[in-house]
């Protein structure tokens, strides 16, 4: 018998097989193939020979004798010997002839490639490793003979043309999800880490629009704003399209959430999507969205969290003992952040792009898109939804309170396409008119401190909102305040906080604003609270970001009057003590203070100009990018492709998970997921965090975490003796 995994002795876990493996594997990727190829208008079929060819070949390396030595148990090494993805990789390549499957081959542990790269070295070195290169050549007859009699069949395909038809960039994504996914899962089922297949929940989009009617129309109230909201229901829910990316203007507090999801289950019934997807800009509109979502559309007998996922940010690890709780797509319905989702779309990595092979056949809806992604990703982003939409049977709702039509600017596509409006122009300049009685704009133009804007945030009328820049900069205001006028009069909310605490937090805000006697109190936030949230202040602040930010900010004051405008200021700030200011947002900044320096009124009509102005600030970059792309530079796209332009990792909070973790015992990925933060890389470094016992890639946090400014709580002090500031705000 030949192996393809060792054996875990301290659990009492034999070495798996190499025949049961390779069926698994090969089961488990062609059946996502065979799926996603379904829905693909160029490339179906030849997605799902490649992937049963790279399937059925993928560890066969490992019946090298040095290998089946450690793979059984009889020796012991931290690593294989011999590099086991270098034979089939060649067998592929010189045997079959079969490029895409030998890429494939080559990828599934350490990513894709970058072709010009590959290109680049000698011919017979092209995806091949060099290390181990002529012993393979040697050895590869004996390991094929011995491949075939471990199968006693084959998978081989014979094609006349291997070539790629649509964008060859996510053709090998996609083909590499089904594969990694398919390795990934058996591996973690044969050691445990991970149960059985789970059943597949149907979208089943007549039976959950019939739910939504219902529930919709229990909301209905006898006031202009739920009238308004009943008639964009009704619009967006019979809205007939017929191109595979449409737009929705509306504004804010106006229902979206409703009205865009029953027309996805009105296109679905049609078009027989597999599932939808919604794309939130921050973490806490998820969870206000999912329980929405969850009341409205899960059906008698369902469970709710395997109906609705939901997905707060990337929690990808390659490592075999933890890659079982990367956080897949398989629900019918999945909300997701923008980070995720589009840097899932940008990935080089195997255990982030294994979830990809799901999203052919989905419907899309980008909510509050202008918040999605930095200026400078948005052309390649455009890219791929027009070629998911177009080649892999996916259909994309693009909204906004504040949308920034980019594709009607040539440095985003040359093109520039006419995406059809789900709302009709008339009633859109009806909604907008309402929109001008609301919100008044002004600006702070002297820079604050920590302490002078406290003083003057208080003479505001409450209560009041303040969305600052950095996680940093709202936990040194918010503490500063907590100082200065006591905790009652202070809430923060960030991604300092875990999803659990963040949940307290809003649920502890929202029955704050219901108290009419309860106003002289303000909510330090990031901007995970400028989008998408039902909540409304009297005043709101905002330090000076992109114009759309700003446009949302004041969508979180006087959110359901039209007659009396209320203020929200933009501001500056000082970076002193330990304020922080965003050097990702340095670009989004000047546009809008030139903006409003030139007297220009701050209004949606503004926001395609803006975006206009900082693509053009952002120079080549968007340009280059694109070309990477193209040109297959894999590595360097998901480099480049960074939503949040920092190296980010998994801190669990909570000795309670990290204890069953070390112990290895049992542990859902949503736990992990409610139960930790996402922290800097270099944070992580300076502070020396170890990472869980066992588990490469998931750290424990081990300095001070609080429910009010969560594990800024042990930043600021640290942060605060490297600068040599003293004083109570650190406490």
């Amino acid at each position: 018998m030949h192996f393809a995994h060792s054996p875990d002795k301290l659990r009492g876990i034999p070495a798996q097989d190499y025949t049961t493996h390779v069926n698994g594997v090969f089961n488990r990727a062609s059946e996502a193939a065979d799926k996603a190829a379904h829905y693909a208008t160029f490339d179906g079929e030849l997605l799902k020979h490649v992937v049963y060819l790279a399937a059925e070949f993928h560890d066969l390396g490992k019946l090298d004798e040095q290998n089946q030595d450690v793979l059984s148990g009889k020796a012991k090494a931290k690593k294989l010997p011999v590099q086991h993805t270098d034979a089939g990789t060649a067998y592929l390549l010189d045997s079959l002839e079969v490029t895409p499957g030998a890429v494939l081959i080559r990828s599934h542990h350490i990513g894709l490639p970058d072709f010009i790269d590959e290109q680049n070295r000698s011919e017979e070195s092209i995806l091949r490793d060099d290390s181990v290169r002529e012993k393979v050549n040697q050895a590869l007859p004996e390991l094929i003979r011995l491949h075939k009699e471990a199968l006693q069949r084959s998978q081989i395909v014979r094609e006349d043309n291997w070539a790629i038809a649509g964008t060859t960039s996510l053709f090998f994504r996609i083909a590499l999800s089904c594969l990694a996914d398919g390795d990934h899962s058996d591996t973690a089922i044969h050691y445990g880490d991970q149960t059985a297949d789970e059943p597949i929940i149907e979208l089943r989009p007549t039976k959950r629009l019939a739910a939504l009617d219902k529930y919709v129309e229990e909301l209905k109230e006898d006031n202009d704003r739920s009238r308004q909201r009943s008639e964009i229901y009704e619009t967006c829910r019979n809205a007939v399209t017929e191109t595979g990316i449409v737009s929705c203007d509306s504004p804010v507090g106006t229902g979206k959430t409703t009205a865009i999801m029953a027309h996805l289950l009105s296109r679905a019934e049609k078009q027989h999507f597999r599932r939808i997807i919604i794309v939130l800009p921050f973490t806490n509109i998820i969870r206000q969205s999912v329980e929405i979502y969850r009341k409205a559309l899960v059906l008698p007998d369902e469970n709710p969290e395997l109906v609705v996922a939901e997905l707060h940010h990337r929690a990808d690890f390659q490592d075999v003992k933890s890659r079982q709780f990367t956080a897949l797509w398989k629900a019918p319905i999945i909300v997701t952040t923008a980070v995720t989702f589009f840097e899932t779309l940008a990935s080089n990595t195997p255990a982030a792009l294994r979830r990809l092979h799901a999203l052919p056949g989905s419907a899309v809806f980008v909510d509050e898109s202008h918040a999605a992604l930095p200026a400078k990703l948005l052309p390649l982003a455009w890219d791929w939804i027009k070629a998911f939409a177009y080649e892999w049977g996916c259909y994309w709702v693009m909204a906004s309170g504040s949308l920034n039509r980019y594709w009607k600017i040539k440095e985003f596509d040359e093109e520039t396409p006419d995406v059809p409006e789900i709302i009709p122009n008339a009633f859109r300049e009806r909604l907008a008119k309402y929109e001008e009685k609301r919100i008044t704009y002004k600006f702070q133009d002297i820079p604050f401190g920590p302490e002078d804007l406290v003083g003057w945030l208080a003479t505001l009328p409450g209560p009041r909102i303040v969305i600052l820049n950095t996680v940093q900069s709202a936990a040194v205001v918010a503490r500063e305040y907590e100082k200065r006028f006591q905790r009652f009069s202070v809430e923060h909310l960030s991604t300092s906080l875990t999803p659990l605490d963040r949940d307290k937090t809003l649920k502890r805000i929202r029955s704050r604003l219901t108290d009419k006697n309860d106003t002289d109190w303000t909510l330090i936030a990031t901007s995970c609270v400028e989008a998408g949230v039902d909540l409304s202040f009297r005043t709101g602040v905002r330090e000076s970001a992109s114009l759309v930010s700003l446009l949302q900010t004041g969508g979180r004051v006087n959110r359901h009057i039209f007659l009396s405008a209320e203020t929200v200021w933009t501001i500056l700030i000082k970076e002193e003590g330990l304020l922080k200011r965003h050097p990702g947002m340095s670009d989004s900044s000047k546009v809008l203070v030139d903006l409003i320096s030139e007297g220009r009124v701050i209004s949606p009509s503004l926001c395609t100009d803006a975006l206009k102005r900082e693509i053009r600030l952002a120079g080549n970059f968007s340009t280059d990018l694109l070309k990477k792309d193209r040109e297959m530079r894999f590595p360097q796209v998901e480099k480049d492709f960074q939503v949040i332009a920092s190296d980010t990792r998994t801190v669990v909070v909570g000795n309670e998970i990290i204890d069953k973790l070390e112990r290895h015992l049992p542990v859902d990925w949503r736990d992990i997921q409610n139960s930790s933060v996402q922290i800097w890389g270099y944070r992580l470094d300076v502070l020396q965090i170890p990472e869980v016992l066992g588990h490469h890639g998931i750290y424990k946090w081990i300095y001070a975490y609080d429910n009010f400014i969560g594990y800024m709580a042990g930043i600021l002090p640290v942060e605060a003796i490297q600068k040599g500031i003293g004083g109570a705000c650190i406490i």
